[in-house]
């Protein structure tokens, strides 16, 4: 059994969000390619568009108010799989709106 994490994508195809989730997992692999040992993309109806890191809910598209910018979610998924990585420049804070 792997020590690395697992990442979970459901992506609805009905909704023909299968780019988006292989984006994504790509983004994932290439922040966390020492932590996670699979990213598997599960394909879904009725809108759905989750991720899980090692069976932790990290992004709910219809809860979180749509679909995760690569930053956020990588900063969701180190929270759970990899706390004490930093991020370089997906750990930046967003410059304030005035």
């Amino acid at each position: 059994m792997s020590d690395k994490a697992r990442i979970e994508i459901h992506y609805c195809t009905q909704c023909r969000w299968l780019l988006r989730a292989a984006w994504l997992a790509q983004e994932l692999l290439s922040s966390f390619e020492q932590e996670i040992g699979e990213v598997a993309l599960q394909p879904g109806t009725g809108g759905v568009f989750t991720v899980k890191a090692d069976g932790v809910l990290v992004w709910e598209r219809k809860a979180d108010g749509g679909f995760p910018d690569a930053a956020l979610l990588k900063q969701r998924v180190r929270d759970v799989i990899a706390p004490q990585k930093h991020l370089g420049h997906s750990d930046a804070k967003p410059a304030s709106e005035d």
